[in-house]
């Protein structure tokens, strides 16, 4: 085989398994569609839930959330459907992404062949890596376009009113829900990678995805201890709210830098974990 990839006319490692051929037959994937249908359809129930039970209100229960205001703007919306999606809905993405990409050709016993091809393994690795991830972004810009649009047919375009009083002006309201729909995204590279991770192995691909989620519930219930004090801010799941200070009337970096720090490190360790540990797999399938 070395023979052979170092004297085949043509061949060149770097072009092998290109970016857009792996995205275009994860693309076509079902689990895809349905993923995207998902992530469409959870503003257009929450818009029927408001229809059904009127306008959220916080003071029956004395604490007031971005739910509280959720019909006051389209931006509003936006948020809140972030706000009820991140802890757990946008974690199944990641990990379906990341996690089922390596495991289903396993599992479908041509990862061999890919190997076969000859694809070296490292660019097979970063061509499945990058297109998971590639398309983890795309379902966190989904929702909160979607939420955005249908927000703002529903309830009308204005300022981001805060829970806490006042409102951001409304020049200032997309680049805020950017940035906070950019750290959403970064908060969950941990999911990725441990996903990524156990997608390598495994031949399973429910066992890689189901298990970066499990993983993720467990550092949830883990920030819920109080007891652990400061050792909860090693925890990726403490800092999966921060993006809330990008919605403030003024912006706070703090806790978001914390965050993206501690889920980019966790992060790097687990994809770097793949990587080494596949380059010395026996791949029998």
């Amino acid at each position: 085989m070395t023979a052979l990839v170092e004297t085949a006319p043509g061949y060149r490692a770097r072009h092998t398994l290109p970016l857009r051929v792996e995205a275009l037959r994860q693309l076509k994937r079902r689990r895809t569609l349905v993923m995207a249908g998902i992530l469409a359809a959870l503003p257009f129930v929450l818009l029927i839930a408001f229809w059904i039970g009127g306008t959220p209100d916080g003071r029956d229960n004395g604490r007031i959330t971005l739910m509280d205001t959720a019909t006051a703007s389209g931006a509003n919306f936006a948020a809140t459907c972030l706000f009820v999606s991140a802890g757990f809905l946008l974690v199944v993405p990641v990990a379906l992404f990341c996690g089922d990409t390596v495991a289903s050709e396993a599992s479908w016993s041509s990862l061999r062949y890919l190997l076969a091809a000859p694809v070296p393994r490292a660019r097979l690795l970063w061509s499945k890596l990058a297109v998971g991830l590639g398309f983890s972004a795309a379902a966190m810009v989904l929702l909160p376009l979607v939420a955005l649009a249908a927000g703002t047919v529903a309830y009308g375009w204005g300022p981001l009113k805060l829970p806490t009083g006042g409102a951001l002006a409304s020049a200032d309201t997309l680049p805020r829900l950017a940035v906070a729909v950019a750290f959403v995204f970064v908060s969950q590279l941990v999911t990725a990678g441990l996903a990524f991770w156990l997608s390598t192995r495994t031949d399973a691909p429910l066992g890689a995805v189901g298990g970066a989620v499990g993983l993720t519930i467990i550092g949830n219930v883990l920030d819920a201890v109080t007891a652990l004090g400061d050792w909860r801010d090693f925890l990726p799941a403490h800092w999966q709210f921060a993006w809330a200070d990008a919605l403030q009337p003024q912006l706070e970096w703090g806790g978001m830098a914390k965050g993206a720090a501690v889920s980019v490190t966790y992060a790097l360790i687990l994809f770097a974990l793949a990587f080494r540990g596949f380059a010395r797999k026996d791949i029998v399938s």
